[in-house]
């Protein structure tokens, strides 16, 4: 069944999606921004369930508050097998640092005409903050693209003292 909730946030009141399993655990689907582009919208069907998120909601604080570098959470299944590759090596990206689009296509086999494809992939993220996302900047060292907007991707950065190249 799909639960989902609302956690306030220093970037704004973050929409959380998920999957609740027959045990009770649920598998983060999304997490949306107010204003994102291509965010999720509550669906007729969706049971509000904002205890079905408080381990979730806990490591928001956390990392929110400067405690937490890595998030701990279990992941609705999505995405194609290239994004599902790609979003991957975002989880690799340490707390912190910054890596290129072209980094990514590296690290997923798929350098030069690739990052294009990477950086739609990147684009398609569902997972905002918790899959870091905003830690991928362009070539140049520019923040490029991020589906919450281009304020908060360096708000993100700037919380985890991330220097852009």
């Amino acid at each position: 069944m799909t639960v989902y909730a609302h956690v306030d946030g220093p970037l704004g009141e973050m929409l959380l999606v998920g999957e609740e399993s027959a045990d009770g655990r649920t598998a983060l689907a999304s997490l949306s921004l107010p204003g994102q582009k291509g965010g999720a919208v509550v669906q007729d069907g969706w049971r509000h369930a904002p205890e079905a998120f408080e381990g979730i909601a806990a490591q928001l604080r956390a990392y929110f508050a400067g405690r937490l570098t890595r998030f701990d959470i279990g992941y609705a299944d999505g995405g194609t097998d290239f994004q599902r590759r790609v979003w991957r090596a975002l989880e690799d990206i340490p707390y912190g640092t910054t890596v290129t689009y072209g980094e990514i296509a590296a690290r997923v086999g798929t350098p030069g005409a690739g990052v294009r494809a990477v950086g739609t992939a990147i684009g398609r993220n569902p997972l905002l903050v918790v899959r870091p996302c905003h830690r991928v900047i362009g070539a140049d060292g520019a923040l490029r693209g991020y589906a919450g907007g281009l304020e908060r991707k360096e708000r993100l950065l700037g919380l985890e003292g991330a220097l852009v190249r």
